[in-house]
């Protein structure tokens, strides 16, 4: 479970590196400016797997994979 969890990170914080190295990158000199939709496509794509992440864990409490373990006194 933890491996899982940690993967997804990795590629959540993958997709955020790629969508900056986009926006520091310039268009090529024949492409208009805006006509790349890179950046866009890697925040999607974190987006999901953030939501997705989120869900998973929902669900793994709901099924008792998961417990949590409190503040303890």
């Amino acid at each position: 479970m933890k491996i899982l969890m940690a993967v997804v990170l990795l590629g959540i914080l993958a997709a955020l590196g790629s969508a900056g190295l986009f926006m520091l990158r310039r268009p090529k000199p024949g492409q208009p400016p805006g006509r790349d939709n890179r950046m866009a496509r890697a925040l999607a794509v974190r987006v999901g797997l953030s939501i997705a992440l989120f869900l998973f864990i929902l669900f793994s409490y709901w099924m008792g994979w998961i417990q949590p373990t409190g503040i303890p006194r």
